[in-house]
């Protein structure tokens, strides 16, 4: 197996940037759509007449998997900043098989007991981003890798959102052995995805140059990458903050969503609206690979943040004036909050550390940042679900949108302001760039 590796990354390392990249893409997208089959499914079922202490049964099970997944993401902190590249494809499998025994209780565990497990299927999950990332940044193609990669933000859950409502719908299982049923799938696509994942050849030494040297980083160089650049993190974490939220709720509630909008017992829903999500994001995003300038790019970059939460903003009042259709509404929402997050995940932070020639990697500022913000949903689930449980989703999101969109943009400004002011003060000492 590891001749025919080695065979493989020396193979790609001889074809042309649009070999790799296809290449590269396809791998990391597979391997990352895989582990949404053992963290998604379970939201299309609706487990009524399911409850404990007078709050419904998938209010426990999101608020498990998500507080597993929040603690996940904490120890990506350390853990994910640390990985040696030898130890990613093991890592990644070996979590994900986790995931899967740990749904394996849920279904067999009676309920409201069970609910725990959806705290060690979360567990694994949240540090995967991280080490499937590894692979793709520091490279001259980042940007172009890291939006084939995000392609599986937009359509993968909406996918195994449809696989497992098939499944429960085909072979007549029940929405607790639906999840488990859903990972089993995924398992074999998984091995294969890893494997050609980890054939990919180490970044070039143009790629350092352009780019910078990506190394993992001891708790001394994680506490100084901070010192540098403190405020700016602020602002840009507390606007993934804002994003997170808002996306974790519009995701795990996208049944209650779609039922009230009058599209109950539609599983194609949830991939078919994603569809055009997916090609006005990336489309836009993908722009971002012609930008030589690191700092031009990052630039840029903001103001794309900016413009998703201003899309989020217009589209609530639009709906909340009746002007939009539902189904337009949740289009237009999706375009908004995934312009804003996913270059968070896949473009933000590569700029950041290639603009300012800081030898560290993506791992580090990318989980401190998906820490508090799922620390953040973890927050508001709380509230919304046990101290005022009896909530409308539809009206929630619809509401909420214009507040979250507002603050967003406010955020994200001050950020800009920051880095605009470290970046001058720097400039002749860090940077050669026109």
């Amino acid at each position: 197996m590891k001749r025919i590796k080695l065979q493989i990354s020396n193979w790609l390392a001889l074809q042309p940037q649009w070999v790799f990249a296809v290449f590269a893409t396809l791998a990391a997208l597979s391997t990352y759509s895989c582990m949404y089959a053992f963290r998604k499914p379970f939201t299309v079922g609706f487990f009524h007449g399911e409850g404990f202490l007078g709050v419904d049964l998938k209010i426990w099970i999101i608020t498990f998997q998500v507080i597993g997944y929040t603690l996940s993401k904490f120890l990506g902190i350390k853990y994910v900043s640390e990985l040696e590249k030898s130890n990613r494809a093991n890592y990644i499998v070996g979590l994900l098989l986790i995931s899967e025994i740990a749904l394996l209780f849920f279904w067999l565990l009676p309920a409201p007991y069970n609910v725990v497990c959806m705290l060690f299927n979360g567990l694994p999950l949240g540090m995967i981003w991280g080490v499937v990332f590894s692979y793709l940044e520091g490279r001259k193609l980042t940007e172009l890798l890291g939006a084939g990669l995000s392609v599986s933000f937009i359509l993968a859950s909406g996918f195994v959102k449809t696989v497992g409502e098939w499944v429960m719908i085909s072979f007549g299982v029940s929405e607790f052995a639906m999840p488990f049923i859903t990972g089993l799938i995924f398992i074999l696509p998984l091995v294969v995805s890893v494997f050609l994942l980890d054939c990919l050849p180490e970044p070039t030494a143009e790629d350092e140059k352009l780019r910078t040297k990506r190394t993992a980083m001891n708790s001394a160089e994680r506490k100084k990458f901070l010192n540098e650049f403190f405020f700016g993190i602020v602002f840009l974490v507390f606007t993934y903050i804002i994003l997170t939220v808002f996306r974790d709720l519009r995701d795990n509630f996208s049944a209650e969503i779609w039922s009230g909008l009058g599209h109950s017992g539609n599983p194609a829903i949830f991939t078919l609206t994603e569809i055009p999500v997916a090609f006005f994001t990336l489309l836009i995003l993908a722009l971002i690979t012609f930008i030589k300038s690191n700092y031009k790019a990052f630039n840029s970059i903001l103001l794309i943040v900016s413009i998703g939460l201003f899309l989020i903003f217009v589209a609530g009042i639009l709906y909340n004036w009746q002007w939009i259709s539902g189904e337009v509404w949740m289009v237009l929402l999706g375009v908004g909050l995934y312009l804003g997050y996913i270059p968070f995940n896949a473009f933000l932070y590569e700029r950041l550390i290639s603009s300012f020639k800081y030898v560290s990697n993506i791992g580090f500022v990318m989980y401190v940042s998906d820490a508090f913000g799922y620390l953040g949903s973890t927050i508001v689930i709380f509230f919304k679900n046990f101290v005022s449980a009896d909530v409308i989703w539809l009206d929630f999101i619809k509401d909420s949108s214009i507040i979250v969109s507002a603050i967003g943009i406010v955020a994200i400004f001050l950020a800009h302001q920051f880095f605009k002011n470290k970046y001058n003060s720097n400039f002749k000492l860090l940077n050669n760039e026109n």
